[in-house]
């Protein structure tokens, strides 16, 4: 068995003048809480799924695949950007994820069964094998004092070859 492991990062300021777009995070949305810059719909948590698993395959999506879905396409859903990254995994299986959430707000712990539910939906894995953690930071950092969301994920996948 062949074992590798992907780090990826984002991270998003908030809008807080955009009352039109709702904040996501890990394809769940939280009601009342400021939405996060960006062309697609701004799921911090998923673009640091994607480049997780950009880390495990090698091909960088986002970036030239995902400005060509969003910005010619109009996909601005981050689980197709999810999607296009699983398509590079080939003989690969992904078996364990697990992601780091820095921010002020919104609270992150009471819905860490839907995010982890909604993650495993995606990526086709059982919830015992997510781990989502969330900090303040002390409000060391802008995402501790508010002005945004930064995301650490970690996905390891394996080759039963």
């Amino acid at each position: 068995m062949r074992i590798k492991t992907g780090l990826g990062q984002d991270s998003h300021r908030f809008d807080f003048e955009n009352k039109q777009k709702k904040l996501l995070l890990g394809g769940v949305e939280f009601d009342g809480e400021p939405p996060l810059q960006g062309n697609s719909d701004a799921d911090v948590v998923l673009h640091a799924l994607c480049n997780a698993i950009s880390g495990v395959t090698g091909v960088n999506i986002l970036g030239a695949v995902t400005d060509a879905l969003c910005l010619k396409q109009g996909i601005r859903d981050s689980r197709v950007y999810v999607q296009e990254a699983l398509k590079y995994l080939r003989d690969w299986r992904i078996c364990h994820v697990s992601c780091s959430i820095e921010c002020k707000t919104p609270k992150i712990t009471p819905k860490i069964p839907e995010l982890k539910a909604s993650i495993g939906e995606l990526l086709e894995l059982e919830t015992q094998d997510i781990g989502i953690t969330a900090t303040t930071g002390e409000g060391l950092t802008a995402f501790g004092r508010g002005e945004g969301i930064q995301v650490l994920c970690i996905v390891t996948a394996v080759n039963d070859v």
